[in-house]
């Protein structure tokens, strides 16, 4: 069985290996995680030790067969729980990451099928991530940051980057959520802040740092 920690860095080093061009290296996995460079390099060791990843110093960490689908499994009990939370238990979207951040290490052969059968199998959590199927495969989807759309187009809020509390408040206050249209009205290329109209009545003007941080198709 995994220790919590040991699940923590399987699903860090998943989530850097969605980007193909960067290099899987400790420093990353440390920024990732938010802990030191010297804790990741002893963790480097035990999970290569228990052949759940390859490590190599020019090519970095890569998850192997067995890191990768324990990996996929906890991001699908993570994602299964965030919308039973929502759904079920009225919980806000700013609140369930957390939550689901200590559920998703419960351990039981059947717990995620079940959960995920009681839900109705659904296909995208609460933040517009696609949930994996009990056999590891993932939906894919095509999406786009809000910043790289152009001036005078539409498009539609299909997941956030960013799922931390004051983010997901700040979108609340902006009746934001997923689903929502939104058309670029104007880009200042002083500091690439945008003019949205968000719907139809509001307009306001966001930072860079918004716009890079919502996924629209």
């Amino acid at each position: 069985m995994r220790s919590l920690t040991e699940e923590n860095y399987l699903k860090a080093i998943y989530r850097l290996s969605l980007n193909k061009k960067q290099k899987i290296s400790p420093t990353a996995i440390s920024e990732e995680m938010g802990v030191s460079a010297a804790s990741v390099i002893d963790m480097i060791k035990k999970l290569s030790e228990k052949k759940l990843i390859s490590y190599d110093k020019i090519k970095g960490a890569k998850l192997l067969e067995r890191g990768q689908k324990e990996a996929v499994a906890i991001i699908r009990n993570h994602r299964l729980w965030e919308v039973f939370l929502l759904e079920k238990l009225n919980y806000s979207w700013d609140e369930i990451h957390d939550i689901a951040e200590q559920l998703e290490h419960v351990k039981h052969p059947e717990l995620a099928d079940r959960l995920d059968s009681f839900l109705g199998h659904p296909e995208y959590d609460p933040h517009g991530d696609p949930i994996p199927k009990s056999n590891g495969e993932i939906p894919t989807t095509v999406k786009t940051l809000l910043s790289e759309i152009e001036i005078g187009k539409s498009c539609r809020v299909v997941a956030v980057k960013d799922t931390s509390s004051a983010f997901l408040q700040y979108l609340e206050q902006l009746s934001i959520s997923i689903g929502t249209k939104i058309k670029i009205l104007d880009i200042i290329p002083f500091d690439s802040s945008m003019l949205l109209q968000i719907g139809k009545d509001l307009r306001t003007t966001v930072s860079k740092k918004f716009a890079e941080s919502l996924l629209v198709d």
